[in-house]
């Protein structure tokens, strides 16, 4: 009986220690776990990417101001009734003029 308990008592630590201490124990479940956590969250914005592009991609396959808009901003398109104006602002202002009058010399 001592002896199937001492047998009984050593199967115990050895599935404790490939519980506790082993590669396939406790650490790698807890490191799976934080992986599924890290990967739900990359699942749920690329959920909400793709939820945005399908509403781009109805829109611009159902209505015209979408792809009119989109025309107007990426490739600068003016409609046939329309007029287009464009303003340049100067990047410096120009020189200020000198306050006293330049004369040119004779040579």
């Amino acid at each position: 009986m001592r002896i199937f308990a001492a047998i009984l008592a050593l199967g115990v630590v050895l599935l404790q220690y490939r519980v506790w201490v082993s590669e396939h124990g406790v650490r790698e479940v807890s490191r799976l776990s934080a992986a599924v956590d890290v990967q739900a969250a990359a699942n749920v914005e690329q959920r909400e990417r793709n939820r945005q592009l399908v509403a781009e991609v109805n829109d611009l396959k159902g209505g015209l101001t979408a792809l009119e808009e989109r025309a107007r901003s990426e490739l600068g398109m003016v409609g046939s009734s329309e007029t287009f104006y464009q303003v340049v602002t100067a990047a410096t202002p120009p020189p200020a003029a000198p306050a006293t009058g330049v004369t040119a010399r004779a040579q």
